[in-house]
């Protein structure tokens, strides 16, 4: 049985993986960070009992700032194949929080490595990495972009994204580890936070059809995206990490679509018109904007035969039904008069 470790397995894509990984029959390991409230409810579904000595999600406390506390982590678990998806990822918030930003981000990547390096020459123990890249450390290159683009980061977290890239290319060739940068483009689904700009508008439809929320207010609506399906995305993490030789992936659907589009097509699916409920707020733009994300997956296609299954409409259409239902949940709990909080930024 192949063991796997996790970092940032309570997110949207940490929870997708984790399912995949268990469906591959594989023994899976995620690193959690302390807090004073349960962050874990993206895979509550999946986790048991710890007391049970047969499971195969296995959770432990860690954090990508305590680079001891990562190489205590890999001894004990002593996993094949390592997924680096921790990150403070919201791009926005980056801006607040650039230095704990870039070294969760960059820095986080580099405690990654060395742990990881020092565990392999130990234990004499290969183990794989994959590391989570951006579409976002291409910011202002045109489109599309491919692997054979330049980056131009445009924000603290899309630097601090590229630094990680660099750190893993770099280790890859001086120490020769097995390491994948994978460059994500957007992708989505109903587990997205709520504060990022897809979930924030199917959130608002479902809230807004249902008469518990009046107004969506966002930034800026012409930024163009290439958005697929987190579930398809996981996928090619692992096909990465099943090659022979490690290499870096644009991992995309080659289709972009406007913030406008997407309002249009999440509003439009409930029969309402955005353009009633929908206001401008300065707070919600970047002081340095991206204007256009195109990924050219065709390499990915060729060499890994990895295909998206989820288009745009019915990645929307996914999203909307699932956020309309829990609209009705939040109802019934109003009606029943108990209070329930807003979405943050409603």
């Amino acid at each position: 049985m192949k063991k796997a470790l996790i970092t940032g397995i309570t997110g949207q894509d940490g929870s997708y993986l984790a399912e995949f990984l268990l469906s591959k029959g594989y023994e899976v390991h995620g690193i959690v960070r302390r807090a004073s409230t349960f962050n874990t409810e993206r895979i509550d579904h999946i986790y048991q009992d710890p007391h049970e000595s047969h499971l195969r999600l296995k959770l432990h406390y860690g954090d990508l700032a305590d680079g001891s506390g990562l190489r205590r982590i890999l001894e004990h678990v002593q996993p094949d194949e390592v997924y680096n998806l921790g990150a403070q990822s919201h791009v926005r918030v980056s801006f607040d929080q650039p230095e704990y930003t870039a070294d969760v981000v960059g820095t986080g990547t580099l405690r990654l490595l060395e742990a990881l390096r020092d565990y392999i020459h130990t234990t004499k123990h290969a183990a794989k990495l994959y590391q989570a890249g951006s579409s976002e450390m291409f910011g202002a290159a045109n489109p599309p972009q491919s692997e054979a683009t330049a980056f131009y980061p445009r924000s603290p977290y899309a630097v601090g994204k590229v630094a990680a890239f660099w750190f893993c290319k770099n280790y890859r060739e001086a120490y020769n580890l097995f390491v994948a940068n994978g460059i994500l483009f957007n992708h989505e689904s109903p587990r997205r936070g709520e504060t990022f700009v897809t979930r924030k508008i199917t959130r608002a439809v479902g809230r807004i059809k249902l008469g518990l929320q009046d107004k969506l207010f966002l930034g800026n609506l012409d930024a163009r995206r290439d958005w697929g399906f987190a579930g398809d995305y996981v996928e090619a993490m692992w096909l990465m990490l099943q090659q022979d030789k490690p290499d870096d992936y644009v991992v995309a659907t080659g289709e972009a679509y406007s913030v406008r589009e997407f309002l249009e097509a999440a509003f439009g699916y409930a029969d309402l018109d955005y353009t009633k409920y929908v206001e401008f707020d300065a707070r919600y733009l970047r002081p340095t904007e991206v204007d256009y994300l195109l990924g050219d997956p065709t390499k990915i296609k060729k060499a890994l035969g990895w295909e998206p299954k989820v288009g745009f409409q019915e990645l929307v259409k996914m999203m909307v039904d699932n956020d309309m239902d829990l609209a009705r949940r939040e109802k019934v709990l109003l009606d029943a008069g108990h209070i329930v909080p807003s979405p943050v930024g409603a």
